[in-house]
């Protein structure tokens, strides 16, 4: 699949026209992780947005030094690391390499400073932006009932 279709079908970009998505894919390289990489490290500040072309990686809360939860999946055409686009630019959370991984990389500054110089670009990546973030919020609550009410 080539770079254009994987931003097609992708979370992030899928809203944008042919013209935009163009504009977009000259953006972005590829890269490719193995099994047990870490890609971003809880409360540091990434650099780069990723979308998954092929593969699979663990969202990972470290709630202590030495304890550590999975509490999400990202797979195919999914964005992980949105903090390189978002104040304060920290990680939420520690993305795993579960399985190896093939992603579009973005750099978090070229991405925001599109923004000004194409905004209807800028806006429809801070909607996805917005909804990517309350779906995973949605599924985090949805997943936290489910343990609560086990108790």
């Amino acid at each position: 699949m080539n770079k254009l279709e994987v931003l097609r079908k992708s979370d992030l970009f899928g809203e944008l026209n042919d013209e935009q998505l163009s504009v977009v894919e000259k953006m972005c390289t590829s890269e490719v992780f193995e099994p047990g990489a870490i890609i971003c490290k809880q409360d540091r500040k990434p650099d780069k947005i990723f979308v998954i072309e092929e593969g699979l990686v663990g969202i990972i809360l470290e709630v202590g030094p030495l304890a550590q939860r999975q509490i999400q999946t990202a797979s195919n055409f999914e964005t992980f690391s949105w903090s390189a686009m978002i104040a304060p630019h920290i990680c939420t959370a520690t993305v795993k390499a579960i399985e190896k991984t093939k992603v579009l990389a973005f750099s978090g500054q070229e991405l925001c400073d599109l923004c000004p110089v194409n905004p209807e670009i800028g806006c429809k990546l801070c909607r996805a932006v917005a909804c990517l973030l309350a779906t995973r919020l949605r599924q985090a609550y949805t997943q936290l009932l489910g343990v609560s009410s086990q108790v």
